[in-house]
C-alpha cells in the first residue's frame, strides 16, 4: 500500500506500501560448483508442491532433478517421465548436500533445475483475457521473495489474472518464493508493463478499474463496492508508487483495524484485498 507520510520501512521489510529495495548478496553455490539458479535461462525450484507444479503445467521445463530417497514414492510419476525423455535426476542421500544444493533448509527432499518462465507483455496478456469479472495486481515495490510467494500464493487461491511488473521492476521469480508460493508460482502469470501511463490506459480499455491500496486517507475497503474488473496497486514508499501513480487510480483504498498496530504487511493485506473482492463476486 502507499502512504508518502508514512516514514519509510526498515531495508528489506515489505509493509502494505512495499519495500525499500537493497541489493542481495551472490547467491550461494552448490556442491559442484554451479550457481543455485542455474545458467542463464534456468531457475533452481525446491519444495515438493513448487516442483510438483512444474512438472504437472510444463514438463518440459525440467533439466536435472535431486531427491530424497524418502520422496521416491511421491514423485514416481515425475521420476518415469525423467527417465523417459532423458532428464537427469539423482537421489541424494545426504541431507547437508540437498540443503547445498537448494541453498535453504527448506527444500523439502526435492530440488529442480527449470526453464525460467519469462513474463508476459501486456497487450499479449490482455488480448487473451476472457470477458467478465477479473482482478490483478500491480505490484511496484515488492522485493521480500516470501512475501512474493505468499503473494502468489493467496493469488493463486482467489483467482487472480495476474502479476503486473513495472518496466523499471527488477522482481523476478525466485526458488525462495516459489517454494512459499507451494504451487501458486505455476498458476499466475507475471506480466511486464509498458510505460505507466501506456499500461494504465491499455488496462482502462480493457475494462478495468485501477485500486492504489494506502496506510490512511482511502476508503474503506469493506464498505465500498468493488469494480468486476480490477487492478489493485500495490507500492513502495520514496521508490514504489508515489502521489502520482496514486493519483492516477481510480480508487483509494484502506483495511480498517483496530490501530494497535499501524498497518498489515503487503502480503496479508493482499490477502485481504483479495478475498474482499472475491466476497463480491460470490455475492453480486
Amino acid at each position: 500500500m502507499s502512504d508518502r507520510r508514512t516514514p519509510r520501512p526498515a531495508p528489506g521489510r515489505d509493509t502494505p506500501w512495499g519495500s525499500r529495495r537493497r541489493d542481495e548478496a551472490s547467491p550461494p553455490r552448490d556442491v559442484r560448483g554451479s550457481p543455485p539458479d542455474g545458467g542463464a535461462g534456468e531457475l533452481r525450484l525446491y519444495g515438493l508442491n513448487a516442483v510438483r507444479a512444474v512438472f504437472a503445467r510444463r514438463p518440459q521445463a525440467i533439466r536435472k532433478l535431486y531427491l530424497s530417497q524418502a520422496r521416491i514414492p511421491q514423485l514416481q510419476p515425475l521420476l518415469k517421465w525423467c527417465a523417459a525423455h532423458r532428464i537427469g535426476y539423482r537421489v541424494v542421500d545426504d541431507v547437508d548436500e540437498l540443503r547445498r544444493l537448494a541453498a535453504s533448509t527448506h527444500h523439502e527432499g526435492v530440488v529442480a533445475d527449470v526453464l525460467r518462465e519469462a513474463p508476459r507483455a501486456l497487450p499479449d496478456w490482455l488480448r487473451e483475457l476472457p470477458d467478465g469479472p477479473c482482478c490483478a495486481l500491480w505490484l511496484d515495490g515488492v522485493g521480500n521473495p516470501h512475501n512474493l510467494g505468499a503473494i502468489l500464493r493467496s493469488s493463486a487461491h482467489f483467482g487472480v489474472s495476474a502479476l503486473l511488473l513495472p518496466a523499471h521492476s527488477t522482481l523476478a521469480l525466485s526458488g525462495a518464493a516459489a517454494r512459499v508460493a507451494e504451487g501458486g508460482a505455476e498458476a499466475v502469470p507475471l506480466v511486464r508493463l509498458g510505460q505507466g501511463d501506456d499500461a494504465i490506459a491499455q488496462l482502462r480499455e480493457a475494462g478495468f478499474a485501477l485500486a492504489a491500496t494506502v496506510v490512511r486517507d482511502g476508503g474503506d475497503l469493506f464498505a465500498t463496492a468493488l469494480p468486476p474488473r480490477l487492478v489493485y496497486v500495490l507500492g513502495a514508499e520514496g521508490e514504489g508508487m508515489g502521489e502520482a501513480l496514486a493519483a492516477a487510480c481510480d480508487l483509494r483504498l484502506s483495511i480498517p483495524g483496530s490501530g494497535a498496530v499501524e498497518s498489515l504487511n503487503v502480503a496479508s493485506a493482499t490477502a485481504v484485498l483479495l478475498a474482499q473482492w472475491a466476497r463480491g463476486r460470490v455475492g453480486g
